[in-house]
């Protein structure tokens, strides 16, 4: 920490500059804003009352003049209400800049005329009113990338005039809480890992928080990528995906007048509404609007317009060691394959011929279209979906009827097309598996799984009785989407795919024709896939399946959340071939205990939780395998501790003591993990290495695992 009393003096009287100008802003905003409250509603007063006569008329004779009156009224309200929220943004900014105005000060000799300046790097930027000069630097502007980037020396930027070099002079960084100075220190890097294992060496919180003070090299340069369509993260657990892709989403809302975005044209694809809600406050405390984040299940809900089982009732099912687990595996391996999307394919491209009924279209004895004309036409542009195609062929059916002069068509040509134009997903779909021999034929010379028959009988007994596992429904949802389309998301220009190791090609076939024209970042690990088993090949087939223009892999393969002793007991889980390092922050080892019966396990599990709380951990996450063996330790433990119980339907804050099964907790962090049910039944396959590796790597400081009767053969005791 820097003592020197000179430069504490000029950093507190910069500090106060800085304050006593937020504070001037912050009152003239509020001012205005009482102004604006008054205005809104002298306006809204004045047209109760000059326009209020004429509202319930509004269709009769003298409607339309009522209408332009109440628009032209409601115009000025429109624009101060704008205006309002605006200055209500800007209020919420200042009072952050009030509480910690900046984070960290870099001094930039520019190259050209040797002009060096002191900037000064927040949460928000903020400049004296009515001057040029900005007193802080929002960290997500060209030059803030130098402190994250360089240490001091040579230096550069690039901004909207090209490059900028320079020399990196000073590198400080500050601690400043409710507007007071508390410390800063000039950073170099190893002073700079101090700050940092301070910084991760406290609790976690319910809800993720911002990392702009902290975020490292390799993470900025993913949050500022602008060249590439489609980029990759393969970061390892605790590296920080998740929050590099918020920042980046705050990122490309900032960066920009030609290329910046809207929220509303940032989605985020999340692995579940847990998840959805532990992330939901980075975006806004980053000073933007948040962005929409959907589960892929709700985009088959868009899709299909059907209840089906969703994810986690299907890892619920294939996780729990079932008999039908496997087959359900094997299943949606298949289902969810590239082989099976040219299946689906080559059954879409038979589907007019064989499955639509089309006769010739006729109108006053004459034959407008042939059958054969009917199918050429809706065999052309395979990008384009069925249903639009059918509209093309209504108008062209209509010009050949009526010429130039377009009117409804008559009710006997439209009745003839109406014979096949109305099609159901549901039952084409189930055509595939019904005729003998049909799904075989659509499957030449493609290699079928060892389980086809059982699997195809299993899916025809589903689909007669309108039962969709998840892989039928996501099936369904690709073969919807070929042949309605979907208009849903078509404002949509950046894709934030998190956890995206858990897709299969049909996900991505899907996610590619819905976001055709979007760029996209794909956050993923392959060893932490939760029912298959990938390698780095695994991106290669992502990249060919998007098909962007520009792709990039980046590697992140240091973790930042768990300490040294609980990162090192982790990797005996998963093989060599990622490398995983530790930020080498050290904790104490993990605790492996194993009882004869429940009864002791409850007993030393309560003792050992609360033990955690008297410690000061504030989140404490209660791993186990599935929603089946939660629900039996929940039952044990409500009446001896608060348990908050964390279902795959239901949305918790993830404060104090929470149980939930292994695919609930991806992407989740807790400050003690316990992993209460490592047994000799439960963990035993190289699937569960996988479950092990993301239930442990879940905890920042301590990490406890505990058994009924026989050890996992995988804990090696």
């Amino acid at each position: 920490m820097n003592e020197n009393n000179n430069d504490w003096c000029i950093e507190e009287e910069r500090l106060k500059e800085t304050l006593k100008e937020a504070s001037l802003q912050l009152d003239d905003a509020i001012n205005a804003n009482e102004k604006n409250r008054e205005m809104i509603k002298e306006a809204k007063k004045e047209i109760r009352e000059n326009t209020s006569h004429g509202i319930g008329n509004l269709w009769g004779s003298d409607g339309f003049e009522a209408l332009v009156e109440l628009s032209q009224a409601m115009a000025p309200v429109t624009e101060r209400t704008a205006l309002y929220e605006f200055t209500e943004a800007k209020i919420t900014k200042l009072r952050g800049i009030l509480d910690t105005p900046y984070f960290a000060r870099i001094d930039f000799c520019f190259s050209e005329g040797e002009h060096t300046e002191a900037i000064y790097i927040g949460h928000h930027s903020l400049k004296k009113e009515n001057a040029y000069k900005l007193l802080i630097h929002d960290w997500r502007s060209p030059v803030a990338s130098v402190f994250y980037r360089f240490a001091p020396g040579a230096a550069w930027y690039d901004a909207p005039v090209g490059r900028i070099e320079g020399q990196l002079l000073l590198k400080r960084q500050f601690e400043i809480k409710d507007g007071h100075l508390d410390f800063f220190f000039d950073a170099d890097l190893q002073v700079f890992d101090d700050f940092l294992k301070k910084l991760l060496s406290g609790n976690t919180s319910p809800k993720m928080k911002t990392i702009v003070e902290s975020i490292q090299r390799d993470q900025d340069l993913v949050i500022r990528d602008m060249k590439n369509d489609l980029l990759i993260v393969q970061g390892v657990a605790g590296s920080g995906k998740t929050s590099i892709a918020l920042h980046r989403a705050a990122y490309l809302m900032y960066q920009g007048l030609a290329d910046r975005l809207l929220g509303r044209e940032i989605i985020i694809v999340s692995p579940h509404k847990l998840f959805e809600q532990y992330i939901a406050n980075v975006i806004p405390e980053l000073g933007e609007e948040n962005v929409r984040t959907v589960i892929f299940d709700e985009i088959l809900k868009d899709l299909i317009e059907r209840k089906f089982e969703t994810k986690n009732i299907f890892l619920e099912r294939v996780l729990s060691n079932g008999p039908q687990s496997r087959l359900k595996n094997d299943s949606m391996t298949f289902k969810g394959s590239a082989d099976f999307i040219k299946i689906l394919d080559r059954f879409i491209d038979d589907i007019p011929q064989r499955f639509m009924n089309i006769r010739d279209i006729t109108f006053k004895g004459e034959t407008i279209f042939t059958r054969d004309e009917i199918i050429s036409r809706l065999g052309t542009n395979p990008n384009t979906p069925l249903k639009t195609k059918l509209g093309y062929l209504e108008e062209a059916i209509n010009e050949k009827v009526y010429g130039k002069w377009r009117r409804p068509l008559r009710s006997s040509v439209r009745n003839e097309m109406m014979r096949f134009a109305e099609i159901d997903a549901l039952h084409l779909y189930q055509q595939l598996f019904e005729q003998d021999g049909y799904f075989f034929k659509k499957a030449a010379g493609i290699k079928l799984p060892a389980t086809i028959d059982k699997m195809l009988a299993v899916t025809k007994r589903n689909l007669a009785h309108k039962n969709l596992n998840y892989d039928d429904a996501v099936a369904l949802g690709y073969l919807s989407l070929r042949l309605f389309g979907a208009k849903e998301y078509a404002s949509i220009k950046q894709v934030i795919i998190d956890e995206g190791q858990d897709y299969y090609p049909l996900h991505y076939e899907i996610l590619n024709r819905l976001f055709l024209k979007s760029k996209l970042t794909i956050l993923a690990d392959i060893n932490q896939t939760l029912d298959k088993n990938e390698d780095f090949s695994f991106y290669e087939a992502v990249e060919k399946r998007l098909n962007r223009k520009k792709n990039a892999l980046v590697t992140m393969n240091k973790s930042y959340r768990c300490t040294s002793e609980i990162l090192r007991f982790s990797k005996q889980f998963i093989d060599d071939a990622i490398p995983v390092e530790s930020f080498n922050r050290s904790g104490e080892e993990p605790v492996l205990f194993g009882f004869a019966d429940v009864e002791s396990l409850v007993e030393k599990l309560c003792e050992a939780i609360n033990q955690c709380v008297q410690a000061g951990y504030q989140s404490i996450g209660l791993i186990l395998k599935t929603q089946k063996n939660t629900m039996v330790l929940y039952e044990a433990l409500k009446q001896k501790i608060t348990v908050n119980l964390i279902r795959h339907d239901t949305v918790a804050e993830l404060e104090g003591v929470s149980i939930m099964p292994v695919y609930l907790s991806k992407g989740l962090e807790f400050d003690a993990v316990f992993i209460c049910d490592v047994s000799q039944a439960n963990y035993r396959s190289e699937a569960d290495q996988r479950l092990l590796y993301i239930s442990c790597t879940r905890a920042l400081h301590r990490l406890f695992l505990l058994w009924e009767g026989q050890p996992s053969p995988l804990l090696n005791v």
